[in-house]
């Protein structure tokens, strides 16, 4: 079958495709035939070589931590009743917390029984695997933020895959939206999602006018998926005893702001280790309801880009230079 291979660390370059032996199904594990990879910014910053203190991984490599598709064997003490059936899943070296987000880029993948979501009927299979990382982050996330009606909410990383969903929920919650982003067409995607206002954090002073956005009252929620110094200027525009959730790193670090000054101010601080580290978060069961609710209507999934096994490469520039807008996937 053919995988992806990062043959090192470096930039997307690295990445081609090979020829290796099918998987095999060991106790407990089935094999997917894969219709579609999620590929994730984590990652990009894995292929760069970052990374390397939390995840034991050395090149050569297959990335990808989650697939959808049709299962087509199983192992020993696996119900025989998943062949045959949709599914998307994290792959079986992917975990929450723990694990590596390998093996994913191929016509075939890995699997633990246990973590395979059937997809619902109507829901696309490449639908299902762009919300296999985001559709349950966005939930525990907004679970957590416990979002009331008529709050102001604001997003960063507004037009990617996680931040589109949360732009749908906090507004489904009766909650106001600043959506702030990068670029027009990201722009113009969050107010299409239903974003009150949307700031371009390109520009000057943007927390000012994210602040001002909201009347001048500040965000009672900030929900951060930038980090570095644009999730220190989006605590900037929170509203004094606001909740402030901070899961991303697109800019390269979480976000970097004195906590000291911020709970001064009232604000609850999160971040996404006190959410992937609670043992009591039912993680399957999210999936299952984001898929659910897309299914059903309720949530858009933005595919922004989607590119072939042979054009991982390009999938990853796409994530790098920051035009990606929605979700990347792969297709087989």
């Amino acid at each position: 079958m053919r995988a992806v291979h990062a043959a090192e660390f470096g930039g997307p370059e690295v990445l081609s495709v090979r020829e290796v032996p099918e998987p095999v199904a060991g106790q407990g594990q089935v094999v997917v035939d894969v219709a579609a990879a999620d590929v994730m910014f984590l990652d990009v910053q894995l292929r760069s070589g970052w990374g390397t203190e939390f995840f034991q991984l050395e090149p050569p490599y297959v990335p990808g931590g989650a697939v959808a598709g049709v299962v087509t064997s199983v192992g020993a003490d696996v119900d025989p009743s998943w062949v045959g059936k949709r599914v998307v899943t994290d792959t079986a070296a992917s975990g929450i917390g723990s694990g590596q987000p390998i093996g994913g880029y191929a016509e075939q993948a890995l699997a633990k029984a246990e973590t395979l979501v059937a997809v619902p009927e109507g829901l696309s299979l490449t639908a299902a695997v762009a919300l296999a990382h985001d559709g349950k982050t966005a939930l525990a996330i907004f679970d957590r933020a416990a979002i009331q009606p008529g709050e102001w909410v604001l997003i960063t990383a507004a037009g990617g895959g996680l931040g589109t969903l949360l732009i749908q929920l906090a507004r489904a919650a009766g909650a106001n939206v600043v959506a702030a982003a990068r670029g027009s067409a990201k722009l113009e995607l969050a107010a299409r999602l239903g974003a009150n206002a949307v700031v371009d954090y390109s520009e000057s002073d943007w927390s000012g006018k994210a602040h001002a956005a909201t009347g001048g009252t500040g965000a009672n929620v900030v929900l951060d998926g930038a980090g570095g110094a644009l999730g220190a200027g989006a605590i900037e525009a929170a509203a004094n005893g606001g909740r402030f959730i901070g899961y991303g790193a697109a800019a390269g670090q979480f976000a970097d702001f004195d906590r000291e000054a911020a709970i001064a101010r009232g604000i609850d601080v999160l971040g996404l280790f006190d959410l992937t580290g609670k043992g009591d978060i039912d993680w399957l069961a999210l999936t299952e309801r984001s898929l659910a609710e897309a299914a059903a209507g309720r949530l858009e999934v933005v595919i922004g880009q989607s590119f072939p096994l042979e054009q991982a490469d390009r999938a990853h520039v796409a994530i790098e230079s920051r035009t990606a807008v929605g979700r990347t996937l792969l297709t087989v």
